[in-house]
């Protein structure tokens, strides 16, 4: 069992702080412990909590040119018994090296009356603040002296790249097992990260703009608030017990925010053809409206013979010269010009 120290012993504290948190916002037990401490030191005259700190407790001692072994002398000369001593930590590899060279001074020191070593937490990371470490990353690289091609980029030559990310994500929830630790969730938290950048570095681009810009602020407030309204069962009165209630509400709710004059707005025209014509009769068959895609398929029994009956037909047509992928889109824009064609004929009465 480890002995406590002696009352009078000094006190060496690291204060740890998170550059992930507002400058200056610490919490009780760092602010007391400053107030109360004979010392305070830090390696840089600039680190960015030093202003805050001499406001409240009075001069910091700054070690600019020490190295880690000397910084320890100087800390282990100040914690003489009944003193406190605070060191504000900010670089991890200088501090490590740090309270190495404080751990091998404290063993071979006889003395009776040891410092007492200290980390003392003055500010914690809140769940997303990482997202903080991006923003910064994504600014250096489009600020002069960064990288030339990220600086050269625009929302149309990431089009590609923000398809590209979310295909790959499907495949890695599809085909690497993402619930199991392992090399699948791996892969799936990795083109997550790959994701995320697309979204951040559009709204890097968008900040950018001269008369119209946005930030990914703007872009985190204005879904938090989509979310909320949407949500109407969790931050209303609203009452939703099932899937089916709250995906019925979602659809009401963005039928009155839209205002949309046909069930085809807002259905991306540009998506595969395959998953266009799917959103499409989903779309017609929620407003219930009777509008035909053309003769009466024999479908397969099981999704499995449907999806070789895809492909046959896919290879067949691709052996004919055709490219089914642009047949199919054709086909459903003519199917979304009979599905208006239907809403004015029904509004007419």
């Amino acid at each position: 069992m480890t002995e406590a120290p002696p009352p009078d012993a000094g006190r060496i504290v690291f204060l740890a702080t998170s550059p992930r948190v507002a400058l200056g916002l610490l919490s009780w037990p760092a602010w007391e412990t400053l107030r109360a401490a004979d010392v305070v030191f830090a390696a840089d005259a600039e680190h960015p909590h030093i202003p805050y700190v001499e406001q409240a407790t009075g001069a910091v001692v700054a070690l600019p040119d020490h190295s880690p072994a000397m910084a320890a002398e100087r800390l282990l000369e100040a914690a003489t018994p009944s003193r406190t001593v605070v060191w504000l930590a900010e670089d991890e590899e200088f501090d490590e090296e740090l309270a190495v060279a404080l751990g091998n001074r404290l063993v071979n020191l006889a003395s009776a009356a040891l410092p007492e070593l200290e980390v003392l937490p003055g500010s914690y990371d809140l769940p997303g603040a990482h997202l903080l470490d991006l923003v910064d990353v994504m600014n250096r690289l489009r600020s002069p002296g960064g990288c030339p091609w990220d600086a050269e980029q625009t929302h149309a030559s990431l089009v590609k790249y923000l398809l590209e990310e979310a295909y790959e994500a499907v495949e890695t929830i599809e085909d690497g097992d993402p619930l199991t630790p392992g090399p699948g969730r791996d892969a799936l938290r990795e083109e997550l990260g790959d994701v995320l950048l697309q979204v951040m570095f559009h709204s890097r681009i968008a900040e950018e703009h001269e008369s119209d810009p946005f930030s990914v602020d703007d872009v985190a407030d204005g879904i938090v608030a989509k979310l909320i309204r949407r949500h109407p069962h969790v931050f209303g009165d609203v009452d939703a017990p099932t899937a089916e209630h709250v995906a019925a509400n979602w659809e009401q709710i963005k039928a009155e925010e839209k205002q949309r004059a046909s069930v085809t707005e807002g259905v991306p025209m540009t998506q595969p053809a395959l998953a266009l014509a799917a959103k499409l009769a989903s779309r017609v068959r929620k407003a219930g409206l009777a509008v035909p895609a053309g003769p009466a398929p024999d479908l397969p029994e099981t999704a499995d013979e449907l999806g070789e009956q895809l492909l046959a037909t896919a290879v067949a047509a691709a052996a004919a010269g055709w490219d089914p992928e642009e047949a199919l889109r054709t086909a459903a824009r003519r199917y979304r010009d009979r599905v208006i064609t239907a809403e004015v004929e029904v509004a007419r009465g």
